[in-house]
């Protein structure tokens, strides 16, 4: 673990040091935001609540999820990709740790700079235009950040998973695209899930996505409480370890695949 946090704390350096690239990107998730904002604010126009979430849980809904866009990382990475076309992926494998865990480590670190320094700030320019709502318990904190933190984990894994594609497909980005998008728009970043047909709402959560983002979103907005929290956690650690296992045994058969300087 020495290791781990290692890693994870020298990619929290690094991330730190793009300070003209943060500011872009929260002047980006501002201005979305806003108009994704003023969008739900149109939609529920008279109607103070739709499907058990109000108007100031939308708007906040709105504000959050375009804070934490930056700390999920949630329009994917193409790191892994990169490192196998250029053969760097050899020294990866070398390390005195997992491959796997290798990348998490510095995705971790990488994830909490941008919660820090980001997604706070954003939280606090969006409360100067909005009334937003918080949690009104500890047990509500608790179980938030519980689900940040899996919502991050699970996010990472499914984009690690996309990015062995690599393995197989000279240029997968095309795929990595494609998987991204399927996730954004099953996740509810670009309308609450509750707000979804009911038909739509049972296809997204056949798949994890609702989890990474929905989820820790709704258990902050105090829509699900309690037992129902608790259960949403639940399903999220499960995918996690459905799709760790998953990435081991993909990534044992593309390691057959794979040559490096014609060996």
């Amino acid at each position: 673990m020495r290791l781990f946090f290692e890693i994870a704390r020298r990619s929290f350096q690094r991330a730190l040091t793009y300070r003209a690239a943060t500011l872009a990107g929260m002047v980006t998730n501002l201005f979305f935001g806003v108009i994704r904002a003023s969008v739900l604010i149109a939609l529920y126009g008279e109607a103070d609540s739709v499907n058990g979430l109000s108007l100031q849980g939308a708007v906040t809904y709105a504000a959050l999820s375009q804070a934490i866009i930056a700390y999920l990382n949630i329009f994917g990475w193409f790191g892994l990709m990169m490192n196998v076309h250029s053969g760097d992926v050899a020294q990866d494998l070398l390390k005195p740790m997992s491959f796997y865990r290798f990348w998490l480590a510095q995705d971790f670190g990488r994830a909490w700079a941008n919660l820090l320094l980001r997604s706070l700030s954003i939280m606090l320019i969006y409360s100067l235009f909005w009334s937003l709502a918080y949690p009104q318990s500890l047990e509500q904190w608790f179980y938030m950040l519980i689900s940040l933190l899996l919502s991050w984990w699970l996010n990472f894994s499914w984009q690690f998973l996309v990015n062995l594609t690599a393995f197989w497909v000279p240029n997968a980005r095309g795929i990595g695209r494609f998987a991204f998008f399927l996730s954004m728009a099953l996740s509810g970043l670009y309308m609450p899930i509750r707000l979804f047909p009911e038909w739509l709402q049972k296809i997204c959560y056949f798949s994890p996505f609702p989890h990474i983002l929905n989820s820790p979103l709704e258990i902050y907005l105090g829509v699900v409480q309690g037992q129902e929290s608790l259960v949403l956690i639940a399903m999220q650690a499960i995918w996690i370890v459905l799709l760790i296992i998953l990435i081991h045994v993909i990534l044992r058969l593309g390691l057959r695949r794979l040559v490096i300087l014609g060996g």
